[in-house]
């Protein structure tokens, strides 16, 4: 019929047919620069990288956000599959040169951590043992913090929470001690600062810290601290 496009094999014609090259095989797709684009070959694979490699740059990227102790590094690498022969030899090169020095970071950590935070040595200690430090290297550190560097610093950060502490007396003086237990002071620190900043803060707090008992308080606290330890 008139006005009718024509109907051809390859179903209703929507226009000229594509290029193709003399044989009518289609041309190749060609790239922004009009270079043909080459097939992806699947066969073809991208060589596999050398364990070390990858294990020395696996501990740089760690390295490069903090120090990490040699346990830290190590339990990086297994997570990431790397074998522990690879793994103690990349690690024992990086001893060499400096770039694990757990006796360091721990002197580091205790040093930050206690001026930051206001930890006392139970708490370092804990964190210290749980970033694989080992047991004498970590005392070492510890030992370079002093009890009367302890008992300042438990004393300022009881005179700093009793400028916005409200409630009576008996009350405030629970919540500082637990918050100084749970910074790891021992008992007798704890009670003897808080005391101690009670008796200036005001006359009523004053008369309520007269009447506590710090060394015997002290005593009890570490006898039951003790008991919870042991059933741990």
């Amino acid at each position: 019929m008139a006005g009718r496009r024509a109907r051809t094999g390859r179903g209703w014609d929507a226009g000229p047919p594509r290029a193709g090259d003399a044989n009518g095989a289609p041309r190749p797709r060609r790239g922004r620069r009009g270079r043909p684009e080459e097939a992806a070959d699947p066969e073809v694979a991208a060589p596999p990288r050398d364990e070390a490699e990858v294990a020395r740059e696996i501990c740089l990227r760690q390295l490069a956000i903090r120090p990490r102790t040699r346990a830290e590094l190590a339990g990086a690498l297994a997570k990431r599959g790397i074998s522990d022969e690879v793994s103690a030899e990349v690690l024992d090169r990086y001893d060499e040169v400096g770039l694990i020095d757990d006796a360091a970071f721990a002197r580091a950590w205790v040093s930050s951590r206690h001026a930051g935070r206001g930890l006392a040595r139970r708490a370092l200690a804990n964190e210290l043992r749980q970033r694989g430090v080992d047991r004498d290297v970590a005392q070492e550190a510890l030992g370079e913090l002093d009890e009367s560097t302890e008992a300042e610093t438990a004393r300022a950060l009881v005179e700093r929470k009793l400028r916005t502490a409200r409630g009576e007396p008996d009350a405030v003086f629970r919540r500082l001690v637990g918050m100084l237990a749970r910074k790891g002071y021992p008992p007798g620190v704890a009670i003897r600062a808080v005391k101690d900043a009670l008796a200036a803060q005001s006359a009523e707090a004053a008369e309520f810290a007269e009447q506590i008992d710090a060394d015997a308080l002290a005593d009890a606290e570490t006898d039951m601290d003790r008991d919870s330890r042991a059933t741990e």
